[in-house]
């Protein structure tokens, strides 16, 4: 369990380092492209054509892979009033029902779905009126949000129930067994 652990812990930094930056790069390109939208429309009398598409689609691969980001940093908003209430061994247990019902809906609403949401888009040539960019491109956040966030619920999970091996002792014994 430590070594899975461990393996998961190295990976998320393989993933979250260039997530970052991305996310960065983005929200920078983002701001750029509204800038130029607004003084494109004001000061020269014509908006770009493709400044508030272009917005769109970077808000929506921001929006996507900075929630995935947040869930893995476990930054997301909960609703733990009633948890909170619960002894130290339920509230526990609550959480990793919690973070079996994200995975679940993370791997079939949104990497299930959404690759074939993308895969349809794709056959059916649709693409974006001012860009040009097929669309199952830009629908692609989907699964790859989803995907993101399966790995961090499984690594969750992984820790809260490796938490407990440590606090009565079983992880010691299970790694000495090895």
């Amino acid at each position: 369990m430590k070594h899975a652990l461990s393996t998961l812990a190295v990976l998320r930094k393989i993933l979250v380092k260039p997530m970052e930056w991305f996310l960065i790069l983005g929200m920078t390109g983002l701001t750029l492209d509204v800038l130029w939208g607004v003084f494109s429309r004001y000061a020269l009398g014509a908006q770009s054509r493709w400044t508030e598409e272009l917005a769109i689609y970077l808000l929506i691969w921001i929006s996507l892979l900075g929630a995935s980001l947040v869930y893995g940093e476990q930054g997301h908003l909960g609703v733990d009033y009633f948890v909170k209430k619960l002894d130290s061994g339920a509230q526990k247990i609550a959480a990793i029902c919690v973070e079996g019902l994200v995975l679940f809906f993370a791997f079939f609403a949104m990497v299930g779905g959404g690759w074939t949401m993308v895969v349809d888009t794709l056959a059916d040539g649709s693409v974006s009126p001012a860009l040009g960019w097929k669309l199952g491109h830009v629908y692609a956040a989907v699964p790859i949000s989803g995907a993101l966030i399966v790995f961090f619920a499984v690594q969750h999970s992984l820790e809260l129930i490796a938490d407990g091996f440590i606090q009565t002792g079983e992880l010691e014994k299970e790694m000495s067994d090895v």
